[in-house]
C-alpha cells in the first residue's frame, strides 16, 4: 500500500509538469486568436489541480520500497499521460470520439508519428503545438524530464531510467550520478532543439513553422503541420531537418561527451555510430538508385528524397518527403525492416536500436564459426570487449518478445477488420514508432477508417514500442506479483 502511495505520489508530479506545458499552449491560442484559449485553459488548469491533489494527499509517501513497481510505476504514468492527454482534442471540438483522441495523444507522447487526421492545416494553433509538445517532450521521455528537475525522489533513479528505456546504453556512464547524467543529456536536447529552431528560421522559415517541424523531429516523432509533411519545405531545409533526424539517432551521450571534448568516453560507442551510419549510408544509396532506376527521378531529387526519406525511415520519425506509398515494392519493404533497426542506444528513436541489431549480426555470426571451429573461443565482441553474456541473453530475450508481439498484434489487427497489408505495416509503425504504415495509413495517409477496437489495440502497440516491450509485459508475469520486498 506505501508503494501504491508513492506511485501516485509521482503520477500527481508527473501531471503538474504535463498540465504545465499544456498550459504553454495558451501562447499561440492567444497570438493567432484560434478560439481555443479557454478550452487550453481548463485542460491545462484541470491537469495540474490533479497532479497537485495527487501530490499533496500523498506527499508522506517518500520512498518506494519494491524495486519491481518501478515498472509498475513508469508503464501507469505512460498511461496516465495519454489519457490527460486527450483534453485538449476533446475540449477544442477538434476530435470528438475518445479512441480517436486516445490514439493521437498516445501516438503524440511515444513519439510514433500515427495520426487519425486526414488534414492537420485546419486545426486551432494551440493544438497544432500540443501536437508538437508531447512529441518533443515524450521523445526525450517524461520519466527522464522529471529525474531532471526533481532532485529527490526517494527511489534508484536507475531503476525509473532503466524501466522506461530498457534499450539504454549504459556502457561508458558519463556522470558519477544518474541525475547528473540525465541532466546533460536534456541540456544536449534542448540545445539540439535550439540550434535547429535558429537554423530553419535563417533559411527562410517561419519561426512558428520552425519550432513545430524543429520539435517533432528532433524527437523523431513525425508529427507535421501541413497536410504533406515536409514536402512544401524548400530543398534547403529538408536537409537541415534530415540533419536533425540523424543527430536525434545518435547516443546523447556520445554528443555530449562530443561537444565537451571527452574524447576518452567516445571508445564505449564507436561501434554503434559506426554501424548505423553504415546503414544509413548502404540503404540511402539503394534508395537512390531504384528511384532514378525504377521510378524515373532526376539524380538530384532522388539523391534529395532517397538521403532525406532513408534517415527519417532508420530514425524512426516518419516525416514524409514524398508520398512513398507508391514507390518501388522492395523499397517499402526495406524502409519497413529498416524502421525495426533504429537509431543508436540512448537516443529518441524507436526500434529494436542499432546496438541490439549489431549483437545479434554478431552472435549469428559466432554460432557459424562455432558450428565450423567448436573447440575455438570466439566470444560476441563490442568495441573491442567480449559481450556479457547477460547482455547477450537480454537481446535476444527483447528481439524474440519483439517479434512476438509484433505477430499477436497483426492477428488482433484481422480480427478487428483490418486487411492483412495494413495490419502488418500498422504494427510495425506502431511498435517501431515510425507512424505511417501500408496501404492506406501510409504515405499521406492516416488511421481515421481503423476501426474502435483496432484504434485501441494500435495504442496498446505504441505504448509497447515506446517501452520496449518487456517493460509492460513484466507486469503479467508471476514474479512480479509476489509479495516478497526487494531491498
Amino acid at each position: 500500500m506505501g508503494d501504491m502511495k508513492y506511485i501516485l505520489r509521482f503520477l500527481g508530479i508527473v501531471l503538474m509538469v504535463e498540465g504545465v506545458l499544456m498550459l504553454s499552449c495558451l501562447v499561440p491560442a492567444l497570438h493567432f486568436d484560434d478560439g481555443t484559449a479557454g478550452s487550453i485553459a481548463l485542460s491545462g488548469a484541470f491537469t495540474v489541480t490533479v497532479g497537485l491533489w495527487l501530490r499533496v494527499t500523498f506527499g508522506k509517501a517518500r520512498v518506494l520500497r519494491a524495486r519491481r513497481m518501478a515498472y509498475l510505476l513508469v508503464v501507469l504514468m505512460w498511461v496516465v499521460l495519454a489519457l490527460f492527454g486527450m483534453l485538449p482534442f476533446l475540449t477544442t471540438g477538434t476530435l470528438t470520439g475518445v479512441e480517436d483522441a486516445l490514439f493521437e495523444s498516445m501516438s503524440g507522447i511515444t513519439s510514433t508519428g500515427a495520426t487519425v487526421f486526414s488534414a492537420v492545416e485546419w486545426l486551432p494553433a494551440s493544438v497544432l503545438f500540443w501536437r508538437s509538445m508531447t512529441q518533443w517532450f515524450g521523445g526525450f521521455g517524461i520519466v527522464l524530464l522529471v529525474l531532471a528537475v526533481v532532485p529527490s525522489l526517494g527511489i534508484n533513479k536507475y531503476s525509473l531510467y532503466t524501466a522506461e528505456a530498457s534499450g539504454a546504453d549504459n556502457t561508458g556512464k558519463q556522470s558519477a550520478t544518474m541525475g547528473a547524467t540525465v541532466r546533460q543529456t536534456l541540456g544536449v536536447y534542448v540545445l539540439l532543439t535550439g540550434v535547429f529552431v535558429w537554423l530553419l528560421y535563417k533559411s527562410g522559415m517561419q519561426v512558428w513553422d520552425a519550432v513545430n517541424i524543429t520539435f517533432t523531429n528532433i524527437s523523431s516523432g513525425g508529427f507535421s503541420i501541413y497536410n504533406n509533411s515536409l514536402e512544401r519545405l524548400t530543398h534547403g531545409q529538408q536537409y537541415i531537418v534530415a540533419a536533425a533526424m540523424l543527430l536525434s539517432g545518435v547516443n546523447f551521450a556520445m554528443l555530449y561527451n562530443l561537444l565537451t571534448f571527452r574524447w576518452d568516453r567516445l571508445r564505449h560507442k564507436v561501434e554503434q555510430l559506426r554501424f548505423y551510419l553504415l546503414v544509413a549510408v548502404v540503404c540511402s544509396l539503394f534508395v537512390v538508385v531504384s528511384l532514378v532506376v525504377k521510378m524515373g527521378y532526376g539524380v538530384g531529387d532522388a539523391l534529395r528524397c532517397g538521403v532525406v526519406q532513408t534517415v527519417s525511415v532508420l530514425t524512426t520519425t516518419g516525416s514524409l518527403v514524398a508520398d512513398t506509398s507508391g514507390w518501388w515494392v522492395p523499397v517499402t519493404f526495406l524502409y519497413v525492416v529498416l524502421s525495426m533497426c533504429g537509431g543508436m542506444a540512448g537516443s529518441t528513436t524507436g526500434g529494436l536500436k542499432a546496438m541490439r541489431v549489431l549483437i545479434l549480426v554478431r552472435h549469428v555470426s559466432k554460432t557459424l564459426r562455432d558450428r565450423l571451429h567448436p573447440r575455438a573461443v570466439s566470444p560476441v565482441r563490442l568495441n573491442g570487449t567480449p559481450v556479457r553474456p547477460e547482455l547477450a541473453t537480454n537481446v535476444m530475450v527483447c528481439f524474440m518478445v519483439f517479434v512476438m508481439v509484433c505477430f499477436v498484434g497483426i492477428m488482433l489487427l484481422m480480427v478487428c477488420g483490418i486487411n492483412a497489408t495494413e495490419s502488418i505495416g500498422a504494427v510495425v509503425a506502431c511498435m517501431t514508432g515510425y507512424g505511417p504504415g501500408l496501404g492506406t495509413s501510409g504515405g499521406f495517409g492516416c488511421y481515421a477508417h481503423f476501426t474502435l477496437s483496432a484504434k485501441l489495440v494500435c495504442s496498446l502497440l505504441m505504448l509497447m514500442g515506446r517501452l520496449e516491450c518487456l517493460t509492460v509485459v513484466i507486469l503479467f508475469t508471476p514474479a512480479f506479483f509476489k509479495m516478497k520486498i526487494e531491498k
